[in-house]
């Protein structure tokens, strides 16, 4: 530094310096607890297959440590008389809404399996169901047995989405047309009475 200079305009040149402020790291998310809350209260939930559309779906949840069988699972009946469901591969999602708002709560990667009638499986399911069975008319066991598919589905693995990491995406998917219907009957009154269309002038 030459003679004479002033330190302090020398030190006013310098940029000044910034502290590194400590980053914060997100809440933690209890995951367990999400999943008991999302799928326990709620009597929907939607499983998407795999290159296939979301189907919501009426289930009944068995959390960890019923002694009528292993969990957290999901429980779901299809067929006649009870919801429609498209084959179920080894391996779908689970997309799990808030009760509250509706939103997307977490997605999840679970496993299904079809249950046998008859073996001990399937009469845990059935102690499961058929509380949650409302409206149910009838022996709803036998309907199940002769008649419908009941599936496990077990969610494992870390979350696909979960708060804090969700996909930017909508979601949403264009409604599928349903099949055309052509009315073939027509009341005795179609277009007006007969009497009003002939003329009854004597």
């Amino acid at each position: 530094m030459w003679e004479g200079a002033d330190v302090t305009d020398a030190a006013a040149e310098q940029p000044p310096r910034t502290e590194a402020l400590p980053t914060q790291a997100p809440p933690a998310v209890d995951v367990t607890r999400l999943i008991h809350e999302a799928a326990s209260k709620s009597g929907l939930l939607w499983v998407r297959v795999p290159g296939g559309a979301s189907h919501p779906v009426w289930h009944a949840w068995h959390d960890d440590g019923d002694e009528r069988g292993p969990g957290p699972a999901a429980y779901v009946v299809s067929g006649p008389g009870e919801q429609h469901l498209p084959w179920l591969p080894d391996e779908v999602e689970l997309i799990l809404r808030s009760k509250d708002t509706g939103g997307r709560l977490l997605t999840l990667q679970a496993t299904t399996r079809r249950l046998e009638p008859g073996t001990d499986a399937w009469d845990a399911a059935v102690e499961v169901l058929r509380p949650e069975r409302l409206n149910a008319t009838g022996d709803v066991a036998a309907r199940w047995r002769d008649d419908n598919t009941i599936h496990v589905i077990t969610p494992h693995g870390r979350p696909l989405e979960a708060p804090g990491r969700y996909d930017d995406g909508s979601g949403a998917a264009p409604v599928r047309p349903a099949a055309p219907a052509t009315a073939r009957w027509r009341p005795w009154h179609w277009r007006g009475r007969a009497g009003a269309r002939r003329n009854t002038t004597p």
